[in-house]
């Protein structure tokens, strides 16, 4: 036995030391099992009454097959019990008052509060047990308001382990009065519930004593895990929580119980014992549908906190951030018809899951006029957004570092299939604009043999341009190496006559040195480019002593000019 019960009270210093990789994830806590309902091992004899309300009533884990299950039988629960209205009530009576649904007296009366408990915790001063089976259903004075008790169960229990690992057991059995002092301690499973809460079942509650002396658990699937697991919160049992919780990690998951472990912070109290359970599920969401266009109709339909967990992934796989800006406003047109929740939410919740640093400049204008953010927000934003992009690249990766350790993430590049382009635009005396591409060393490892990347389109002259890298097969010397290549967005038969050089920035003075000098004109869909940049093979452009690679970025610069 551990000396300090306050420590293992607190999920936050126990964290996940319940787990010893060394004895197969079970608890390194002792192992009590000899002592379960062993009169010769324990002080007190528990009752545990199951209240005759609960006769056609399941636990939400019972006779579920799955996930999808446990959530319609729970959701079916709290509808139940929102139309009942039925008020719960936690409190420790001496055994007079178990007879007595009235008022009782103040005097005779232990507060005991707990603000969701349907749990009715009784300390008797004379023993009435006798078996699992009781005979209370018989008596006339349970024929009043209170519910009748349908069956018994009764255990020997000892309180020292028990108050070891709960708080609740560890303050009912040394509050200092008489009461805690009683053998006879009875626990009604009452049938009035809250309604963020199912009730505990005969079952689980069976399970989670069980596991306060053997430290591990029978049941292995995720409706029953999950009913132990609401138990375990229920009796402030915070180790059974990070057990489940770990269980639960370990099986398989679905859509459907990602969605709702991501809604068990906000339905236990001990929110901490579940959090990487939530984690996970995050995770899982995130990876399921990094490809959102590929399960748009599934993602239009996913719950606030699902579409938190996909929109705050660095690897969602979207052309660009202002596809992402597109996909946020048509879910939550959808998801919040009305006008002022629908700022609401995109203000508090979801705007600050889009990166607008790296939005083009034309999208960041029709924020500004966006009627479904706050002005105020859409103008703060903005700025914010300009400010990023008018910062030095060195600049730029400092301010995302420090970003990368908190969830906001603002200033972190997605794995966008576009890359950004940062764009300097002249208006006189010509119409101009010189184009800055950054690539990482494994953007372009991944290239070979025969792959390519393409830019998020910038403009000149109303006129929508890309730039494209690629790993090209030299055609006079059947050799691989790095291409580069303009090409004109389709729109119409617009012609174009454009100026364009390539530079890249190479050591030893890290300056842009011009590689290549030409002109076309364009038309709708047309590229042009030069097939070996660099004049070098593909392994001497890649070599870890290549002149190209600065820090582990090749930088790339394209200037055009529009020819009259």
């Amino acid at each position: 036995m551990k000396e300090s019960t306050t420590d293992l009270f607190d999920p936050r210093t126990v964290m996940d030391s319940d787990f010893s990789l060394g004895n197969g994830g079970v608890s390194s806590d002792g192992d009590f099992a000899f002592a379960f309902n062993d009169s010769n091992f324990s002080d007190r004899v528990l009752r545990i009454e199951i209240m005759a309300e609960l006769a056609e009533c399941k636990s939400d884990g019972e006779g579920c097959n799955s996930i999808a299950e446990w959530a319609r039988n729970r959701k079916r629960r709290r509808e139940e019990i929102k139309k009942e209205n039925a008020a719960a009530s936690f409190a420790v009576y001496r055994d007079e008052q178990i007879l007595n649904c009235n008022q009782p007296d103040t005097e005779d009366v232990v507060a005991y509060e707990n603000q969701d408990e349907e749990v009715v915790a009784m300390i008797e001063e004379s023993p009435s047990v006798a078996g699992d089976e009781a005979a209370l259903g018989n008596d006339p004075s349970w024929s009043m308001d209170c519910s009748t008790v349908q069956r018994v169960k009764t255990i020997h229990i000892s309180s020292p382990i028990l108050a070891a690992k709960s708080p609740f057991f560890y303050k009912l059995f040394s509050n200092g009065m008489r009461e805690s002092e009683q053998r006879h301690v009875t626990l009604r499973i009452n049938a009035s519930v809250e309604v963020l809460n199912p009730f505990v079942e005969e079952a689980a509650l069976m399970e989670l004593l069980n596991f306060m002396y053997r430290n591990t658990l029978s049941t292995t699937t995720a409706p029953a895990l999950l009913d132990v697991l609401m138990a375990a919160d229920k009796f402030e049992v915070a180790s059974c929580m990070r057990y489940c919780s770990r269980l639960l990690r370990n099986l398989p998951m679905t859509p459907e119980s990602a969605l709702l472990y991501l809604e068990l912070p906000s339905s236990v109290l001990m929110a901490e014992a579940v959090q990487p359970l939530t984690d996970t599920a995050k995770q899982y969401l995130a990876a399921r549908y990094k490809d959102i266009t590929k399960f748009q109709e599934e993602v239009l339909n996913l719950p606030l906190a699902g579409i938190e967990a996909v929109l705050s992934s660095d690897e969602l796989q979207v052309a660009s951030e202002d596809s992402v800006y597109d996909f946020v406003l048509k879910w939550a047109r959808a998801q919040y018809p009305k006008l002022d929740e629908r700022r609401e939410v995109l203000g508090s919740r979801l705007g600050r899951l889009i990166r607008f640093p790296y939005m083009t400049c034309r999208k960041l204008k029709k924020v500004l006029t966006c009627n479904d953010f706050d002005h105020d927000l859409a103008s703060k934003v903005v700025l914010e957004a300009l400010f990023f992009k008018a910062e030095a690249p060195h600049r730029q990766r400092t301010l995302a570092a420090e970003e990368s350790a908190i969830t906001n993430r603002r200033f972190v590049e997605r794995a966008y299939k576009y890359r950004p382009v940062k764009v300097v635009e002249f208006e006189l005396p010509r119409q101009q604009c010189v184009v800055y591409l950054d690539l990482k060393r494994e953007e372009c490892t991944n290239l070979f043999p025969s792959g390519r990347v393409y830019s998020q389109a910038f403009h000149l002259g109303g006129q929508g341009f890309f730039l494209s890298a690629h790993c090209n097969m030299d055609q006079q010397s059947a050799f691989h190496c790095f291409g580069l290549f303009l090409g004109m967005q389709e729109k119409g038969s617009v012609s174009f006559a454009v100026d364009y050089e390539f530079a890249a920035r190479s050591k030893p003075t890290e300056e842009y040195v011009s590689k290549y000098k030409g002109n076309y004109t364009f038309t709708g869909g047309k590229a042009v480019g030069y097939r070996n940049l660099f004049a070098i093979q593909w392994t001497s452009f890649m070599a870890d002593d290549s002149l190209y690679f600065i820090n582990g970025v090749l930088h790339l610069r394209a200037e055009l000019t529009i020819r009259h």
